[in-house]
């Protein structure tokens, strides 16, 4: 592991004046091919217009956020703001330190353009060295990629100072270009760029052609990390850590196929099912238990899927397990019946939890009916599905975070939109209200769904749901 910037010298030796004559002579010039344009680029415009109609005569800042530091003098893997990566077109670790500035009818990108072999950032600069880290764009390259003015980071200063005072920015995706932004204008109120941000955000509501097709590669290349783990399941269990195994193997195609995983993985067998968010992933897989397993590919544009399966981890549900998997297959059914247009974004999570209620008091382990249990004043089902049954899905994996509540869970749900329907069955070991065979057993299905003006569209249908569907498909896989 290298270093990541200039301050730490102990790692390495001092550079002699040979040298630093010697390293920047005879290196063949940069090739003049322009690379193609990014496939966002044909998109990209309209959005930006869309947004600066919303402000008019106002200079809108939305920076691609810095490197962060991980740990001493190793950074993070770079991964842009979301905001910028859909109004430039820049995805992977493209680019840190940009900020895309959008005014009316002009947008300018500006970003850290590669110094020339002669600088001394060629070989000494950790974090942006073409030694250190690879051969950065020109000026000329953003700009053909892109389809952008291109402008170096240097002169965003200026640029800003010279916008008077009607100024926005994404507060939260760089410190330093939102302190540029507060002297420019002379202030500190931040209630204009949080108007800013929510803009951004609803605007991802409904995804154009271009969007759907990529979260339809991520949702494919999601399948090909599934059926690698269900393949090595019995690795999982025979190699201990199981859990580790099978987020190393999603991780492996993940990385092969896309970008990265786009949140990190649930691998969770057994009792750890029922922790909503494992993430820690350290547990042995054992055979008789289930392995509930919420992953995603996110591809190279950033765009993720977020899928989830529960399935046996010896290829074969028992009675109880498929009990409460049948349970949970309903519901979900029942959610995903209700993702049409013009249907409150709400009523998927009613008619999930409506299902799971009478579950639950056909079990006879609600206090009251279930009808009483969806009433505002009960909720007593949330023990055993505490979650929402919705979020939408895009570019983050929790897409449009920001935007308002009433156009959110409050909203209606349209044609374009990509939402999840994931409800759950968590019976947690220690529940003692749970009937005794059912403890430790807990059971997620979640598939992305896309909004039509007809019949809901799921894009990870090609992962069967039903129970036999499910062990016929591992079966199938094993040989």
């Amino acid at each position: 592991m290298t270093t990541c910037s200039d301050s730490n010298e102990n790692r390495r030796d001092p550079y002699s004046e040979a040298f630093k004559k010697f390293i920047v002579q005879d290196w063949e010039p940069y090739s003049d091919v322009m690379p193609e344009k990014l496939p966002a680029s044909d998109w990209t415009p309209a959005r930006r217009e869309k947004l600066a109609a919303e402000y008019p005569g106002t200079t809108l800042v939305i920076p691609a956020g810095p490197l962060k530091v991980r740990s001493n003098d190793t950074d993070y893997r770079f991964r842009p703001h979301t905001a910028f990566t859909y109004y430039s077109g820049l995805g992977e670790d493209r680019e840190p330190d940009a900020v895309l500035v959008i005014r009316d009818e002009e947008t300018t990108l500006f970003f850290r353009p590669r110094a020339p072999r002669t600088d001394r950032e060629f070989y000494a600069d950790s974090r942006y060295g073409e030694v250190w880290v690879g051969k950065r764009d020109s000026l000329e390259e953003m700009s053909a990629a892109t389809q952008l003015t291109c402008r170096p980071i240097s002169d965003l200063p200026e640029v800003l100072r010279d916008a008077g005072n009607k100024i926005r920015v994404i507060r939260d995706a760089d410190p330093d270009v939102t302190a540029l932004v507060d002297e420019a204008r002379g202030d500190l109120s931040t209630a204009l760029d949080a108007d800013l941000e929510r803009s951004a955000s609803e605007a991802r509501f409904c995804k154009d052609d271009f969007e759907i097709g990529e979260m339809k590669r991520a949702v494919d290349a999601t399948r090909v990390g599934f059926e690698a783990v269900a393949r090595e399941l019995p690795n999982a269990v025979k190699n201990g850590r199981g859990e580790r195994w099978v987020e190393g193997i999603f991780g492996l195609h993940a990385r092969h196929l896309g970008n990265a995983v786009g949140y990190d993985t649930i691998s969770a067998g057994g009792d750890h099912a029922n922790t909503l968010h494992w993430i820690r992933n350290d547990g042995d897989l054992v055979d008789g238990d289930l392995l509930l397993l919420d992953a995603g590919v996110e591809v190279n544009t950033l765009y993720t899927a977020d899928v989830t399966r529960t399935m046996p981890v010896n290829g074969k549900f028992t009675d109880a397990q498929r009990r409460v998997y049948d349970a949970v297959l309903a519901a979900q059914t029942a959610g995903i019946e209700a993702c049409r247009e013009g249907k409150l974004f709400a009523d998927v999570h009613l008619a999930a939890i409506t299902v799971l209620a009478e579950f639950f008091e056909e079990l006879g382990i609600l206090p009251v009916s279930a009808q009483e249990s969806l009433a505002a004043e009960g909720g007593f089902h949330r023990r055993w599905m505490v979650h929402g049954t919705s979020h939408h899905l895009g570019l983050d994996v929790h897409d449009c975070a920001r935007a308002r509540a009433e156009l959110y869970r409050g909203g209606t749900l349209k044609a374009g939109m990509i939402i999840t329907v994931e409800p759950g069955i968590y019976f947690k070991q220690g529940d003692l209200l749970v009937p005794e065979e059912y403890r430790g057993i807990g059971i997620r299905i979640e598939d992305d769904i896309l909004i039509t003006d007809g019949d809901p569209v799921n894009l990870s249908e090609s992962l069967p749901r039903e129970a036999d569907a499910v062990e016929q498909w591992m079966a199938k896989l094993e040989k």
